[in-house]
């Protein structure tokens, strides 16, 4: 009796470890790649109670507590990178919805998403800069700019594209990628202006740095103080004013230094 008593907690320990790596695979792919807060801990939970527990989660910006109600067993996990990446998030969305349905088992569920985590490729680099490039020019277009300003606002913002991932890559700090694009974008701008003498340096401004702009960054800070994660959204919110703030200062540098 002792020994299938001995068994039966064995497997349930197996069983909530389990679990447990499942919740904490899936959050940290989703906060990694940029997900809204209580989409996060909606999915772990979701994840628990098809297993039949309840999981208790903490979610910030740069880590995750995640733990089952009535056990010790607690897991924490650092989330030291984050970057935009929404194919991921719908990959762990489909994971646990899989799961919940029944059509996954844990053991699977596991092994998809650490597939899913050691995933690293995106989109391809000339394909990242000629979306990057063709936004500038639209977005130009959009705000007032004229036709014959298209090719150069394509053109200029390939280039800005290139020195925000160089920047990125060479420099390794947050915001000066940003802001060194900017300048750059600024510099090019304002040179293009005075040697066509268009009158359109400020709308081919606005139209070179949206490709940088925190659009997600301020919607999710949006979404998670109106679902109530005060903090995540604080902190969001100061983290996508900074990165204004950078491409702004960026461009007032450029302007200072050649007005």
């Amino acid at each position: 009796m002792n020994e299938e008593k001995q068994l039966e907690e064995a497997i349930k320990k197996a069983n909530r470890k389990k679990v447990l790596e499942a919740c904490l695979l899936a959050g940290t792919i989703m906060m990694e790649s940029s997900a809204e807060m209580y989409r996060i801990e909606d999915t772990m939970i979701r994840i628990g109670k098809k297993a039949g527990y309840d999981i208790l989660c903490y979610t910030t910006q740069t880590g995750m507590f995640v733990a089952i109600d009535g056990t010790e067993k607690l897991r924490m996990a650092q989330i030291s990178k984050r970057y935009l990446n929404l194919d991921k998030v719908t990959k762990v969305n489909q994971l646990s919805r899989e799961y919940v349905a029944g059509l996954i088992d844990e053991d699977e569920l596991i092994r998809m998403l650490k597939q899913t985590k050691q995933e690293r490729i995106f989109f391809p680099l000339w394909l990242e800069t000629v979306s990057a490039a063709s936004i500038s020019a639209g977005m130009m277009v959009l705000f007032g700019g004229t036709m014959k300003d298209f090719p150069a606002a394509f053109i200029l913002g390939a280039v800005g594209y290139i020195v925000y991932l160089m920047a990125a890559k060479l420099l390794q700090l947050r915001f000066l990628a940003e802001f060194s694009a900017a300048f750059i974008l600024g510099v090019l701008a304002i040179f293009y202006a005075r040697i066509w003498g268009t009158g359109e340096v400020n709308v081919m401004i606005f139209g070179l740095v949206m490709p940088f702009v925190p659009g997600v960054a301020i919607t999710n800070s949006i979404r998670d103080l109106l679902a109530g994660h005060l903090l995540s959204g604080v902190s969001r919110g100061i983290e996508a004013l900074m990165t204004a703030c950078a491409i702004g200062f960026g461009i007032v540098f450029a302007f200072q230094l050649l007005g």
